[in-house]
């Protein structure tokens, strides 16, 4: 990989490490990602799409946090999922992002989850989402494809999918599809 072609991307990478040392809680990461998103196009090295579902892409990771570019054909989107206890912030790095905000079933109440909000993000704009926040579903706006910069405050290895009708939880283990640019093996 050339290191001229993500020069910023790992400039950003470098001042995440800063502020998850000063801050575990991470208060200026939101402005780090908003100036990286609404600037830079060097995360296109990183950005392996596919058509049979969104991709997971690593751009970073370490102790305190895992970097990762979604990338959205039209018609791809989520599954309605937690994070892990993780905070979680969304940078649009091109098209547009729907989430759609579900609120946590209550432990032994079996039905469809209740739908809380929806907004959309536009290149440059942050979302942050938890667990205490709600569950959600990320997608492009449809009839459109997207790119997202996804920041999580530790590595997730594994999330909880909720059935939208039921409400029932099943624990999927996360792969990338992709590592600094290289496809994984599958």
């Amino acid at each position: 990989m050339n290191t001229a072609s993500t020069l910023h991307l790992d400039q950003l990478v470098s001042a995440l490490e800063s502020e998850f040392a000063r801050d575990a809680r991470g208060k200026g990461v939101a402005k780090l990602l908003a100036n990286y998103a609404s600037a830079h196009e060097d995360w296109r090295a990183f950005a392996l799409a596919a058509p049979e579902a969104y991709t997971r892409n690593l751009v970073a990771r370490a102790e305190s946090f895992e970097l990762i570019v979604l990338c959205w054909q039209e018609g791809q989107q989520s599954p309605v999922h937690n994070h892990a206890g993780q905070q979680c912030w969304m940078a649009i790095l091109e098209g547009e992002i729907e989430e759609i905000q579900f609120e946590e079933p209550r432990a032994g109440h079996a039905g469809p989850l209740k739908r809380t909000s929806t907004r959309t993000c536009a290149r440059g704009k942050v979302a942050y989402i938890d667990d205490d926040i709600a569950l959600h579903v990320v997608r492009p706006v449809p009839g459109t494809a997207g790119c997202s910069l996804h920041l999580y405050s530790r590595p997730i290895e594994t999330c909880g999918i909720y059935d939208p009708d039921t409400g029932v939880v099943s624990q999927r283990t996360l792969r990338y599809h992709s590592v600094r640019g290289v496809p994984s093996a599958s």
